[in-house]
């Protein structure tokens, strides 16, 4: 029997495609990228024509020659690496490290992994596709060299540590204009004015909108009591009376931007965090009944197209399960806004509209759960029928005044029955009143108002703003999220972006030596020149030759002419017990600690922590709040290392009623649950937030 093997990138999503295959194939991981650009060189040859320059990654060694042995023993070797261009650019490494000819059909790639995509993957082999290769390299090369170019510089002016990138730049540029035009904000009083018009049996309100022939604008109390005056010697009546009725229709399936957005909203999931359990669900989780398979489809695209057997599926089940009236004539078709999207793709759906949220709540950990539920019901209303609303609008003049009042009613749920929620008007359903029906003023309601100033950022908004302007693509905006986050560029305010003093600094360097790689206008056409490397209409190497010959001047001028900027360390309470002098935060290679602001004369430093207030249940210590290596919360003790006490928890100062122990806090932060640390007692208090 012949033996082929087959390579994909996670452990994950080898055991999910070996259930698939059976006898014949052997199913292995290189477990992510196996070379890329050195860290510790620039790793790109400028002089020949941009080259870069590969290695293997480090601690990889013992998986290709494990690779290679399996290869040379393999009667086919097939690559099966994630279908978009990262993926491509692994499979080619794999390829080049296996000596693998990159023109015989060894490429498969599916966009779901279950039995059916990726049994039918394997009978249309294909090349390697060489565009989607140099579309991959163009933009390591460039983010190479707008990274190694740019960071040295503000290591040497502003401060070790730090990083400028393509995209993360114009976010955080993004998130700084905004924070200055809230410093600059000047709010402006204005005035609105309600009515209360009765009939004789129904009283509603309307709005006043039109004085004279232009739109309502009531800039001071003095206008206001003027206007109430006039209302109230007026005499109104119904000068427009419309009935009608209103379709809303449901939103496409998800994109990538699109699922990070309404988790963000919904669900309170971070970007990284969505990526990642979509990721899982992507690879595959064990379902019982089933074993283990993907439950959906490919999480990064900029698609809304799904597969005709998709929507023929779909469409049953709303037949079936919810009732013909939810079902369109004709099946829902959406067209993807914006520029080169990669229209093979398909949208995020689960991989069968069978496997309801229902069926998988005993398979599924919570957050996979929700996530889960989010895409398959916005998958199953994106086929359904639109939500049907009455509408009324009522026009009322008087004495050169006019007012209106609108309501809705639902009539009909349509896509709402399985996702979303229906409108609020804001209005209560007003009566039906023909046109020139005279009515009474019985109350006039001024309000003072003052214009705000636009919010600030939240991970949602930024995502969309980003995917509006071009600027990135769905996988890059997660990774550079977090970058910004990490940098200390921005601290989140209420779930908000506030950029620091650091932030203002860097956006403001970048923008006086740099103002190409800062500008959204640039970046958005740079990211369709790279885009087209894709299709073959843009020479890769050629778009870098034009992109270096305007880079490295600023580059060379940003060195010689860019001063050296002091941004001042925070300071804080803690006072240091050596010279007395209120200690600093300081940026280290593991991050933030605190540090005397004496240095040299005084060398005192304290890790940064944060006290609970809470007794070490174990020692005569404190707990404090840390972070592991990967950067997730613990609580240990102020003692360690002498005292080993630790807890994936935060632990408080209430004790077990049943054992006496410590209680902590279990759950998510809207709805927490003091439970018994101890796991053998099991106590749980009831309603507890």
């Amino acid at each position: 029997m012949a033996n082929k093997l087959v390579i994909v990138e996670s452990p994950a999503k080898a055991r999910t495609i070996k259930k698939f295959l059976g006898k014949g194939y052997t199913v292995e991981a290189s477990a992510g990228h196996v070379r890329d650009l050195p860290k510790s060189q620039f790793g790109v040859d400028i002089d020949k024509d941009f080259e870069p320059k590969y290695i293997t990654i480090r601690g990889k060694g013992k998986l290709i020659a494990s690779l290679r042995a399996q290869a040379k023993k393999a009667d086919k070797v097939l690559l099966a690496t994630d279908p978009d261009r990262e993926g491509e650019a692994i499979s080619w490494h794999l390829s080049q490290l296996l000596n693998l000819d990159t023109r015989e059909p060894l490429r498969i790639t599916f966009h779901e992994i279950t039995k059916d995509a990726v049994q039918k993957s394997l009978r249309s082999p294909r090349p390697i596709d060489e565009a989607l290769v140099n579309a991959q390299q163009a933009r390591r090369v460039l983010d190479r060299i707008v990274g190694y170019e740019l960071s040295p510089i503000l290591w040497q002016k502003v401060r070790k540590g730090l990083s400028a990138g393509r995209v993360q730049s114009v976010a955080l540029r993004l998130i700084c204009d905004r924070e200055r035009e809230i410093q600059a904000f000047q709010p402006e009083e204005y005035w609105t004015i309600e009515a209360t018009f009765e009939t004789g049996t129904d009283r509603f309100v309307a709005a006043l909108a039109k004085v004279g022939s232009e739109k309502a604008k009531i800039s001071t109390a003095a206008e206001a009591d003027e206007i109430v005056q006039r209302i109230n010697q007026a005499k109104f009546s119904v000068v427009k009376a419309e009935q009608s009725q209103r379709r809303r229709n449901p939103a496409p399936p998800f994109t990538t931007s699109t699922l990070q957005q309404e988790a963000s909203k919904r669900l309170n999931f971070s970007a990284k965090k969505t990526m990642r359990l979509a990721q899982d669900l992507y690879e595959g989780m064990d379902v019982p009944g089933e074993g283990r398979v993907g439950l959906i489809t490919y999480m990064r695209t900029d698609s809304v197209r799904v597969a005709e057997e998709a929507i023929a599926g779909v469409r049953e089940y709303i037949h079936t399960s919810l009732g013909a009236e939810y079902l369109p004539e004709k099946p829902n078709y959406y067209k993807t806004a914006g520029r080169n999207t990669q229209q093979a793709h398909e949208a995020i759906r689960p991989t069968s509209v069978l496997r309801t949220p229902e069926l998988l709540k005993t398979a599924l950990k919570r957050d996979h759960l929700r996530l889960y539920r989010l895409i398959w019901e916005r998958f199953v209303a994106s086929q359904m029928s639109p939500a049907v609303y009455d509408t009324q609008k009522l026009e009322i003049a008087g004495d050169d005044l006019l007012f209106t009042a609108t309501s809705s009613r639902l009539v009909f749920p349509g896509y709402l029955k399985v996702y979303g929620e229906p409108e609020r008007s804001g209005e209560a359903e007003l009566p039906l009143l023909a046109e020139g029906t005279p009515l009474e003023v019985v109350g006039v309601t001024p309000s003072q108002h003052f214009t705000q100033p636009p919010p600030r950022y939240t991970e949602a908004q930024l995502v969309k703003t980003l995917e509006e302007l071009g600027i990135g693509r769905p996988s890059t905006y997660a990774p550079t999220i977090e970058t910004i986050k990490s940098r200390d560029y921005v601290e989140m305010v209420n779930k908000t972006f506030k950029p620091t003093e650091l932030g203002f600094v860097v956006v403001d360097l970048l923008t006086e030596f740099f103002p190409d790689i800062i500008d959204t206008e640039f970046t958005a056409e740079l990211e369709e020149k790279l885009d087209a490397v894709e299709t073959g209409s843009v020479d890769w190497r050629g778009l870098l030759r034009d992109f270096y010959a305007k880079f490295e001047p600023q580059v060379e001028k940003a060195k010689a002419e860019m001063e050296k900027v002091e941004v001042p360390d925070e300071e804080t309470d803690e006072v240091c017990e050596l010279c007395g002098r209120r200690m600093v935060i300081k940026h280290g290679r593991y991050g933030k600690f605190l540090a005397c602001p004496g240095f040299p004369e005084c060398r005192n430093t304290k890790p940064l922590v944060k006290e609970l207030g809470v007794n070490c249940p174990k020692c005569a210590g404190s707990l404090v709040q840390r972070k592991s290596r990967r950067g997730k919360i613990f609580y240990g003790c102020s003692n360690y290392p002498e005292c080993d006490f630790v807890s994936w928890y935060e632990p408080t100062s209430e004790t077990c009623p049943e054992c006496n122990k410590m209680l902590v806090k279990k759950g998510s932060r809207g709805k927490q649950t003091l439970v018994c640390i101890d796991n053998e007692c099991g106590y749980r208090q009831k309603d507890e937030k």
